[in-house]
């Protein structure tokens, strides 16, 4: 699970360096589909690796809220999520200063709000674009809280909250209610769906109910993604074929479902572990910063597309392994501790 989540991750890096326009093509100076004309024909569906985070985030919070009361829950949240994103917002914020033409600075009033995590339902200015996706796991962590971990993980409360929310995505579709979507999240909830009952899978075995959740969650994920996805978008040039991104969705759910089954306990590698701990850093600073270091390397110092693109994918792995080491692993600690008291 610890190397899917790294694949995920680099999908998503994938798409924001090469896969859309934007900023990234005024770091790179033309937009990224002529720099790498058969890589962009891909990498336009690392987008997808969002998705595949959430299928992967069903079974992970499913796993690491059972057994758990609510307290030690939210504590091991907010040990997990905050600190690594202070530190990628003040970064961030700082290299805005240095290199305005990049990104604009910050104002005093949007890096304050940011740190709540609670900018976007406050209609603030994002500081990290990829933030979005916390704001949805947020509310995933908030359901399933509330739902299923305030009265303690069963079989049965899993599989009664997965069927609920189901129905309520669902029927929220054709709602056309603002309110609800943002409670319900139609549009994600069948990753987060397919991910719970195929961690229920790993623990209690299959069954026709549980592969019955996840074939319909697979369906329902396959049909939102896309719709949101397949059209071409504000990028120009950057289009996604609707078979290819089944195929995605597909592989995403097959890859989590092998874990689940087991197939995978050859690939226990002990380099796996920390592919998973530099993941969520990676995920928080690898946009923006990302932008700055091609800019830097390809616009600043002359070297050339590729060589700027393995340096600054390696740049920003260096820096989530410096944020892993000197900031969470001391830091998430101490949070969860200071929260107890």
């Amino acid at each position: 699970m610890d190397g899917l989540r790294l694949v995920a991750a680099l999908m998503v890096c994938m798409y924001h360096y090469t896969g859309r326009g934007g900023t990234i093509s005024e770091s790179w100076h033309q937009s990224p589909s002529e720099i790498f004309p058969r890589l962009s024909q891909i990498t336009p569906y690392g987008c997808l690796g969002v998705q595949f985070f959430f299928v992967i985030s069903g079974f992970v919070i499913c796993m690491s809220g059972w057994g758990r009361t609510l307290g030690d829950f939210f504590r091991s949240r907010v040990a997990r999520l905050y600190p690594a994103y202070w530190v990628a917002l003040v970064l961030v914020t700082g290299a805005a200063f240095v290199l305005p033409v990049v990104v604009h600075p910050v104002r005093a009033d949007e890096f304050l709000v940011n740190l709540t995590m609670l900018q976007q339902p406050m209609g603030a200015h994002r500081i990290l674009g990829v933030c979005w996706t916390l704001w949805v796991e947020v509310r995933f962590y908030a359901l399933f809280a509330l739902f299923v971990v305030w009265r303690g993980a069963t079989y049965r409360r899993v599989v009664l909250f997965a069927c609920v929310w189901t129905l309520a995505a669902a029927i929220s579709t054709t709602a056309g209610n603002a309110l609800t979507d943002a409670l319900v999240m139609p549009e994600y909830a069948p990753f987060f769906v397919g991910g719970l009952a195929l961690y229920l899978v790993h623990r209690f075995g299959s069954s026709p109910l549980l592969w019955g959740l996840v074939a319909m969650s697979w369906l329902l994920g396959q049909s939102a993604a896309v719709r949101g996805l397949w059209h071409p978008g504000a990028h120009g040039d950057f289009t996604r074929h609707p078979v290819v991104i089944v195929a995605v969705v597909t592989l995403a759910f097959a890859s989590v479902a092998a874990v689940a089954l087991g197939w995978t306990r050859w690939a226990s590698w002990p380099w796996l572990v920390t592919a998973g701990a530099l993941t969520y850093p990676f995920y928080l600073v690898h946009e923006h910063l990302g932008w700055f270091a091609v800019r830097v390397l390809h616009r600043g110092l002359g070297l050339g597309a590729w060589p700027t693109l393995g340096l600054t994918v390696a740049g920003m792995l260096v820096l989530a392994w410096l944020l892993h080491r000197f900031v969470e692993k001391p830091l998430g600690p101490r949070l969860r501790r200071a929260l107890k008291s």
